[in-house]
């Protein structure tokens, strides 16, 4: 069945349309059209009465939501509610997130995806391993006691043939770059981040095969007059992509908008780094044995490390124009079009055109999801 989704404010690649209807067919937007053309008036009509419809959002960094955490159980049922909650919010594709854990764990967590793909789990993409290759001196609210250099049966497990986006988060001078080519070449994305990297050391990684930076600013050597640190090279670094949490709270405004200037238009993209609370009834959750509360939006342990955040991704979007002052289509963008993008997925994910998978949301002007459908089913 053809669907016409039909008086709506459309955001296509080359911006705002009022004058087209989306049809879907399947899981794949078939045509845009105007609201008088007969395949238009042929369709199931849905009228979206003036509401936004954007790309479904595609958070690259999701820790848990929905009252989970994907380290305290690393499985489908994990997947599935942390994907159900962040929908709530836009977003249409996720990585679900382990932070440094023991290889048990991430046996599991790997297995856990490649399962939840079988059984069709909406909206995921693949996963993100954030450690455990990290640095202890910016170990941020990971457990250093798990922190290592991956032996060979380890990059094994990494390398191996699997289905979706495979990301892995690492400290450049903790793993060979050696190490790092060959997860590039096995189709691994691997990401800089929790480390304590000189410049120089981040330039060589990114030579290997570095492709992006987790939670820009956070967690890593910050830019400086003579130590242009890891900040410094990402900036610097026209081909790669930063991942921004803007939430108000890891990174300050300013230094947000500075960043953004200084890279190339599509290279900055919105994650959450979200925790058990987003789309859940309690703001408790258990992290390394610690009980944090979420509060004022702020997920901190006793000592005051952040712990990941409270933020969902169409706040994220709302926060960007309202503190970082973007155009509300940019900002859309960096939750859709450019995660797209990094993941090697621009192709087929991430924009309102002909062929792309019909991962759409509709919201008001607001950022308040109305509705969303995922492979052109509406949930």
């Amino acid at each position: 069945m053809t669907i016409a989704l039909t008086h709506a404010r459309v955001l296509t690649a080359h911006g705002w349309r009022d004058d087209l209807a989306v049809l879907v067919e399947g899981e794949r937007v078939a045509a845009l059209l105007p609201h008088d053309h007969a395949a238009v008036r042929a369709a199931s009509a849905e009228d979206l009465d003036g509401a936004l419809l954007v790309p479904g959002f595609i958070d690259t960094q999701v820790n848990g939501g929905g009252g989970a955490l994907f380290n305290a159980a690393p499985t489908v049922a994990t997947i599935r509610t942390i994907g159900a909650a962040h929908r709530k919010f836009g977003t249409t594709g996720f990585l679900p997130t382990l932070i440094s854990d023991s290889v048990d764990t991430m046996r599991a967590a790997l297995a856990a995806v490649e399962q939840a793909f079988d059984e069709g789990v909406p909206g995921l993409l693949g996963i993100h391993l954030e450690g455990p290759y990290l640095a202890t001196e910016r170990k941020g609210v990971h457990d250093p006691k798990w922190f290592h250099v991956p032996g060979e049966e380890e990059l094994a497990l990494l390398c191996a043939p699997h289905r979706g986006v495979r990301l892995v988060t690492l400290a450049p001078e903790r793993v060979p770059h050696a190490m790092i080519a060959r997860l590039a070449a096995a189709g691994v994305l691997v990401n800089a981040g929790h480390t304590a990297a000189d410049h120089a050391t981040v330039r060589a990684a990114l030579a290997a095969g570095v492709r992006g930076f987790t939670h820009l600013f956070n967690a890593m050597t910050p830019l400086g007059s003579r130590e242009p640190g890891v900040v410094g090279a990402a900036l610097d670094d026209p081909g790669s992509w930063c991942g921004l949490i803007v939430d108000g709270h890891h990174v300050h405004p300013a230094s947000l908008r500075a960043a953004i200037a200084a890279k190339p238009r599509g290279r900055m993209l919105l994650v959450t780094d979200a925790m058990p609370p987003v789309g859940a009834d309690s703001p408790e959750y258990v992290l390394n044995g610690e009980t944090i509360v979420a509060k004022d939006g702020i997920c901190q342990t006793a000592d005051g490390v952040l712990a990941g955040s409270a933020l969902d991704m169409a706040s994220a979007v709302r926060n960007s124009v309202a503190m970082l002052g973007l155009p509300l289509d940019e900002a859309v963008r960096m939750a859709s079009s450019y995660p797209a993008d990094f993941l090697g997925l621009g192709a087929s994910h991430g924009r309102i055109a002909v062929g792309c998978r019909a991962d759409l949301v509709a919201m008001d002007a607001d950022c308040r999801v109305r509705c969303s459908w995922i492979g052109g089913r509406a949930g």
